[in-house]
């Protein structure tokens, strides 16, 4: 199959994902299991949003950090340095800073040369609280329709790209929720639709649901994945696999241990984020610190950035990209240099011995039954880009 972008010519190729991509300037992104497009200047590769036709970066700017560890002038400094080098996938959420992260983003739409928001692939979330009010939160119709106008008003456009409900809500019945997006959709508010945050049976049950129903369908899934968490390859990518979505991994270098800041026996302090609160959430240091995984995962990542002479985020980032079913890296910063030094990693691929190295000291191994000896086979072989 062939097609024409411009004045370049695409090629595709059938892949394990089974969709269809293709690529700039010839050659197949190395390691992708969606092929992708490669930006003018050789950098940035873009691929599709799971089966969508829809081409993004492959790395996202996160928007976390607006509005709080990142003021409005940084912030819009970020988005302009990620255009600039050829990025175009902007996530942000509702609940990022109480809408002000969406708010910051919006500011930066209207005034931003008119060409902007045409290349900019807007995507935001919904679902956590807003609000003290009991209908506040969750993916009841209720909510998400109160949701979704806010932060079309906010971000000041009549449509988002990619409309994501930001963890599973128990309490909703699945088929209210799945309607109440396809009804974005069919109205025009919303191009696709994504989730954040499921597990693997919630994927397979979304997916059915949404095929029974003939409802339009999630191409994404965005969750927590990197050399420190990697246990969603167990049963999470192989249900993306399988069912056709691309993978929007956050937290690439598991807030700072992937950089190499942090060391053994010394607490961080200063103004890093576990030196600002050790006892973070997932990241906490005394969590961390204390498993031989993390140490051997910093080592072999510390040995493979030496030998081939960048920073040690730059390798974790180059690792991931390359994961089966990624479709696109989210990188948050809190500064401009933070970024462009991530955004480095954007020409950089591993070769298969020091993925292999990295696959070996960040394995996490577990129990015999069902994810032990009797399910490597089957893991193995559903990541494989070959299959």
């Amino acid at each position: 199959m062939s097609g024409v972008l411009g004045e370049v010519t695409i090629r595709s190729r059938s892949v394990a994902l089974r969709a269809i991509a293709g690529t700039f300037m010839g050659a197949a992104h190395p390691g992708s299991d969606m092929g992708g497009l490669r930006s003018e200047d050789g950098v940035m590769d873009y691929r599709t949003l799971g089966r969508s036709g829809c081409a993004v970066s492959t790395f996202t700017l996160g928007t976390m950090t607006f509005g709080s560890e990142s003021d409005e002038a940084v912030s819009r400094a970020q988005l302009d340095a990620f255009l600039e080098a050829g990025g175009n996938l902007v996530d942000t959420a509702d609940v990022y800073t109480g809408g002000v992260s969406e708010e910051i983003v919006g500011r930066w739409l209207s005034q931003a040369l008119p060409d902007v928001r045409d290349r900019v692939v807007l995507a935001t979330k919904g679902r956590f609280p807003m609000g003290e009010d009991v209908n506040d939160v969750g993916l009841s119709r209720r909510h998400l329709q109160r949701a979704l106008e806010d932060s079309l008003r906010r971000l000041g456009v009549d449509c988002i790209d990619l409309y994501q409900v930001h963890a599973w809500d128990p309490m909703t019945p699945l088929e209210e929720t799945l309607d109440t997006l396809d009804g974005f959709v069919r109205a025009g508010k919303v191009r696709y639709v994504g989730l954040s945050n499921y597990a693997g049976w919630q994927v397979q049950k979304v997916m059915a649901m949404s095929r029974e129903r003939g409802v339009q369908s999630p191409v994404t899934l965005q969750p927590q994945y990197n050399l420190l968490t990697r246990e969603l390859e167990w049963e999470v990518v192989p249900s993306c696999l399988d069912a056709g979505l691309g993978l929007l991994p956050w937290s690439p270098l598991a807030g700072g241990w992937l950089t190499g800041k942090y060391a053994r026996e010394q607490r961080p302090t200063g103004t890093t984020r576990l030196g600002e609160d050790p006892e973070r959430g997932m990241e906490a240091y005394d969590r961390r610190s204390t498993s031989q995984r993390t140490w051997d995962v910093v080592d072999a990542l510390r040995e493979v950035a030496d030998t081939r002479g960048v920073p040690m985020a730059q390798v974790a980032l180059a690792w991931l990209v390359d994961r089966p079913a990624v479709t696109s890296v989210i990188l948050g910063a809190r500064t401009v240099e933070q970024l462009t030094g991530n955004l480095a990693a954007a020409d950089l691929h591993l070769d298969a011995a020091e993925i292999d190295r990295l696959d070996l000291a960040s394995d996490p191994g577990a129990g015999e039954y069902p994810y032990g000896s009797l399910a490597l086979e089957q893991r193995d072989r559903s990541l494989s880009t070959d299959s």
